[in-house]
């Protein structure tokens, strides 16, 4: 997101002073690859913010009822674009 803060997507190397939390509106990810983040956490936030949080909480209720592993050697969910509804899905 940093590397097309001007609506066009650049080469970047660097640190980006970007804090993503709502309402933010991301301009160039379409799909995010992460693990189950501590609720209340800074990437949680980022990854209510790219999907939504109904949509976080319903993955993790499920995650929860799955057993699921959490945090950074736990399992991964990949969240998608739902392009029917125009909102992202998480698988």
């Amino acid at each position: 997101e940093t590397a097309a803060a001007d609506g066009q997507l650049r080469p970047w190397r660097g640190a980006t002073s970007i804090f993503i939390r709502p309402p933010y509106q991301f301009r160039v990810v379409d799909a995010l690859l992460t693990n189950f983040h501590l609720p209340r956490s800074t990437l949680f936030v980022l990854v209510s913010t790219f999907a939504g949080l109904s949509h976080i909480q319903a993955a993790y209720a499920a995650a929860i009822r799955e057993r699921y592993r959490f945090y950074s050697y736990g399992d991964a969910m990949l969240i998608l674009p739902d392009s029917a509804a125009g909102s992202v899905r998480s698988q």
